[in-house]
């Protein structure tokens, strides 16, 4: 919806960072990440952090550029 209302989509995405409460769940993020983008995919750095807002598992940040 972000990338959306700034006319952009998932295909202007250049880089992602995944930010998990727990590194064992890098292998469920990452099919989800395969179904949402398409090759060549963008840069990607993934981090386990000590915790995440409101408890969640997962955070997503995501840097675009529209041609």
């Amino acid at each position: 919806a972000v990338l959306a209302a700034a006319g952009a989509s998932m295909g202007d995405v250049l880089k992602v960072t995944i930010y998990l409460a727990d590194m064992r769940d890098f292998a469920a993020v990452n099919e989800v990440y395969e179904a949402f983008f398409s090759p060549p995919y963008p840069a990607r750095a993934c981090v386990q952090v000590g915790a995440l807002p409101k408890g969640a598992r997962v955070e997503i940040e995501a840097v675009a550029a529209k041609p």
